[in-house]
């Protein structure tokens, strides 16, 4: 199995092919910036942290060990930006859930390990390995073109400069004069350092980018972290399955059950009076049939909660189209999902119920004169979006309308953005994974 964060191979070390240079560019641009960032964030953090640890038996020196931390996160975060455009893909990185600043809760966040080791990448791993490598690679880099050019800037120089080809006697053993010995001695040793330079400079940024993601991600934290998600989310939507289930089976018993026994009652009146009083026998039957329309509704209203027969049919879009169609408020559909367009049922699913949910809550909450409605399709997410130009003032957190709907998605790997500021207007945008 392939290692999806494995830095890929140059395609070629030949210094005479511009693959060769593009990844010498890639290199160095990850190494000399590098060596600026440590040597800021080297600076920062070691004065941070010596003044929260002289003070900490006095207090003070808590909330500044907690800055301390809170900076080296943010260096922590530039170095995997950095990290990730010159390799492409990093493993994930996991922190603890943030803390109130209270005394208890800054303690908590001290007992995060993560932070702690950007804290050691930031002060002593980075500064020390990037400060050697950024020498290296503008010697090798240095050497290189100088011994490349000498033979223009060599004859520039003061009189009496002796070359270093006189001093080794390089001259008398080619028969020539010292500058030039010196400049083909330049040629030689400045072809090699560049036929070496793309080995080093890989050599140094693949040593940088091991380092760094060994302290700056913890993909097995991040993986348990993300298990405990999803099994929190997962049993909270089994609970409101389980309590959605009760609620119908109640609305059931009290609403559509009755008025069909009063339907069932009122046909067999009907039925005995027809010939004894038709006239009796035609208001029966009128009774029961508005018990049946009203059956019918409150039918229809329970079936929001359950996905319809027409989404099993004909598909995400059409069934979209038809909750449109249903809403009080005048609903625009748009999107790239075409009609009959099937995906996997778990995401069809979910999709279908952020729109119910979501144009429900348009039409009992938002004050709304327009909704529009945004079915998207990308190449490995499914985005459904609402808008509508209502009061605002919509949230996505617990004891809200729209947190079962966070705690869905979370069961299929998706999310949940709402922006709804005061006034309005609203826009509620899920993510949904395509993959089965």
């Amino acid at each position: 199995m392939s290692n999806p964060y494995a830095t890929p191979a140059p395609k070629s070390w030949q210094i005479v092919r511009p693959q060769t240079w593009r990844q010498i560019g890639s290199d160095l641009a990850y190494i000399l910036p590098g060596f600026f960032i440590s040597l800021v964030s080297f600076i920062v953090l070691i004065t941070l942290f010596s003044v929260g640890l002289s003070t900490i038996v006095i207090w003070v020196g808590l909330p500044v060990l907690v800055a301390c931390l809170a900076t080296a996160r943010w260096f922590a975060t530039v170095n995997r930006s950095a990290l990730r455009r010159w390799s492409g893909s990093i493993p994930p990185v996991h922190y603890r859930t943030p803390q109130k600043y209270t005394i208890g809760g800054m303690f908590r966040t001290l007992a995060d390990p993560q932070p702690w080791k950007d804290l050691i990448h930031g002060v002593f791993v980075s500064f020390t390995y990037r400060t050697a490598s950024f020498c290296i690679a503008i010697t090798v880099l240095g050497v290189s073109l100088g011994g490349l050019t000498q033979w223009i800037w060599l004859w520039f120089l003061p009189p009496g400069n002796t070359p270093l080809a006189e001093y080794i006697g390089l001259d008398t053993f080619l028969g020539v004069s010292p500058n030039t010995a010196e400049a083909w001695f330049g040629l030689v040793y400045g072809a090699l350092f560049l036929l070496l330079l793309p080995f080093i400079t890989h050599l140094l940024a693949t040593a940088d980018a091991a380092m760094t993601r060994a302290l700056l991600t913890n993909e097995n934290a991040a993986l348990r972290a993300r298990g405990e998600e999803l099994t929190t989310s997962r049993a909270q939507i089994v609970s409101e399955e389980a309590s959605t289930l009760r609620k119908i089976e109640r609305d059931l018993h009290d609403g559509p059950q009755q008025r069909l026994i009063r339907l069932q009652m009122d046909v067999e009146a009907a039925q005995r009076r027809m010939l004894s009083d038709p006239e009796a026998a035609r208001e029966l039957m009128n009774g029961a049939l508005e018990q049946s329309r009203e059956a019918l509704t409150e039918l229809r209203q329970l079936s929001r909660g359950i996905a319809p027969p027409l989404l099993a049919d004909r598909g995400l879009r059409t069934a979209i189209e038809s909750l449109a169609t249903r809403s009080t408020v005048p609903v625009t559909v748009s999107g790239n999902l075409e009609h009959g367009a099937r995906l996997v049922e778990s995401a069809e699913n979910a999709a279908y119920f952020v729109a119910s949910e979501a144009l429900a809550n348009v039409s009992k909450h938002s004050g709304a004169t327009h909704a529009r409605l945004t079915v998207q399709m990308g190449p490995t997410e499914l985005y459904v979006e609402v808008t509508d130009d209502g009061v605002g003032g919509a949230h996505a957190g617990k004891g809200h309308g729209l947190a079962g709907l966070v705690d869905r998605l979370a069961g299929v790997d998706g999310s949940l953005e709402v922006i709804s500021p005061a006034g309005g207007p609203t826009s509620l945008r899920a993510s949904i994974p395509l993959r089965a």
